[in-house]
């Protein structure tokens, strides 16, 4: 099972000369294709041209439109998703190749230029409108990744926190909510229920007003973040009794808290210090029915948590024998733009935006690692090696590498011919990892 890797050129600008652009070339060889580029710019012999290995499954030319692309990359696992299954999509490049473009799309008047993300919800929310036994909508999930941080762009940037379970899950919980009679709630990512595109593309235009630019070695409005994009076929049901999950949950964490509190009382009521050490206290005895009360309360609200997730697989497990596609997942990822030394571009970064571009290389890294030992089949996969791996886990492990891609956009400008080498090149590694 191979990760699909294709390279997108981007069009030159009006504003940029054709007596400028980098010379390239590509060869084929049984599907699989090799890019080599050079340039005239005064570089060293070993800079000015570069050849990758047999390593893409296409190349995309600079006047293939967005709606070209989805067709010839995504299209082809629709009916898969369609039957319940996952898919995942990456977008990778320096900073103003057209990487948000290809993902997302700025024309949202023209159906030819919808990103990729869009363009899949279209053709999803069309054949989930087909099926009349039961109503299917998507569930639309929108954070970006800054740090250890996310920011859930559909509700209103707000912050959650990246934790990993006791069960090796990774969850991502908002705020701490206060309620009435002591009930504390953690909210998960927002998920908005669409049953239209309309509606699905007035969510997702609200959450990139959201969404965070800042000054990158090529220009000043650069994406700093990694954007997550998750798109989930679901029912009212099934939303209805995620919901019942997280309000037994909300239940049960002051119960387990107090229960925490009264085993810790007793335990310290139980010693005293004696010369700098803890010894036992003779003159108090732990009150272990008090104790066992508070557990077996524990106990009770744990159990109803226990219910609430088992009713939630009975409702997706109904709704799966009326219809295979529940559940079925595309998620797209816009990653930053990629910061690599020696790109000139004339603008002054901050010491704040110069550590968040090497967080962002990082990142980068970590993800071609978790490709990399996926792809050899190796044991240990290092999710844990950067928060966006880890929060990436649950979409690899729910797919196959096989129906997921990754897209590197590239410019074609020779002022840029450095970032665009370097680009390439960790396309080569991702690719050559996967042959």
């Amino acid at each position: 099972m191979t990760l699909k890797v294709w390279a997108r050129w981007r069009p030159l600008r009006s504003t940029e000369s054709p007596n400028e652009e980098i010379t390239r070339e590509s060869n084929s060889n049984q599907s699989q294709h090799q890019i080599s580029i050079t340039t005239q710019t005064q570089l060293s012999a070993r800079e000015k041209s570069w050849k990758s290995r047999y390593t893409f499954n296409g190349i995309i030319e600079p006047n293939e439109t967005n709606d070209i692309v989805y067709n010839r990359l995504v299209a082809p696992i629709i009916p898969d998703v369609l039957r319940g299954q996952c898919s995942n999509f990456f977008a990778y490049c320096h900073s103003g190749s057209g990487k948000t473009h290809t993902m997302i799309g700025y024309d949202f008047q023209n159906d030819a230029e919808y990103g990729l993300c869009l363009a899949a919800a279209r053709q999803l929310i069309t054949a989930l409108n087909e099926i009349t036994d039961i109503q299917f909508g998507i569930g639309l999930r929108m954070y970006e990744m800054r740090k250890n941080s996310a920011f859930d762009l559909l509700n209103g940037r707000t912050e959650c926190f990246v934790r990993e379970g006791s069960d090796g899950r990774v969850h991502i919980r908002g705020e701490t909510e206060i309620l009435e009679n002591g009930k504390v709630r953690v909210r998960p990512i927002a998920t908005k229920a669409c049953w239209s595109f309309e509606h699905l593309l007035s969510e997702l235009r609200g959450g990139l007003k959201h969404r965070q630019t800042a000054t990158s070695t090529v220009h000043d409005q650069s994406s700093r973040t990694h954007a997550i994009i998750e798109m989930e076929i679901v029912t009212a049901d099934l939303l209805c009794a995620r919901d019942c999950v997280v309000e037994r949950q909300s239940e049960l964490v002051p119960v387990g808290k107090y229960a925490t509190d009264v085993y810790i009382e007793e335990q310290l009521r139980a010693v005293k210090m004696e010369d700098g050490k803890y010894v036992p206290n003779p003159d108090y005895v732990v009150d272990q029915e008090r104790v066992d009360a508070a557990e077996v309360k524990k106990a009770e609200f744990e159990l109803r948590v226990e219910e609430a997730e088992k009713f939630e697989a009975k409702v997706f497990a109904e709704i799966a024998q009326i219809h295979p596609c529940v559940g079925g997942r595309l998620v797209f990822v816009d990653l930053a733009g990629a910061e690599f030394l020696g790109m000139a571009a004339g603008l002054k970064q901050s010491p704040q935006e110069k550590q968040q571009g090497k967080q962002i290389n990082t990142d980068l890294l970590a993800l071609k690692e978790v490709i990399r030992a996926r792809s050899l089949g190796q044991s240990r996969i290092p999710y844990r090696s950067s928060p966006l791996t880890m929060v990436l886990r649950q979409h690899f492990e729910a797919s196959t590498d096989s129906q997921s891609s990754i897209i590197v956009t590239v410019s074609p400008v020779a002022g840029q011919y450095a970032a665009t080498m370097n680009t390439l090149k960790y396309a080569d590694l991702v690719g050559s990892e996967n042959r």
